[in-house]
């Protein structure tokens, strides 16, 4: 089972609306925790561009 972490700026009162992160046997995992059952699986370098990404916008 993973282990999810979210950041401590996570808004809302009981702080559930946020992106976790765990870490995968293979690569880490996303998922929104209002949605904990949808989760996304990336690889460190999908993430980074990911990451990348979302900064430019």
């Amino acid at each position: 089972m993973p282990y999810w972490q979210k950041s401590s700026f996570s808004a809302g009162a009981d702080g559930n609306d946020c992106i976790e992160l765990a870490k995968g046997e293979h690569s880490l995992l996303l998922r929104e925790s209002d949605a904990p059952d949808r989760r996304l699986a990336l690889t460190s370098d999908a993430l980074g561009a990911l990451l990348r990404r979302i900064r430019k916008a």
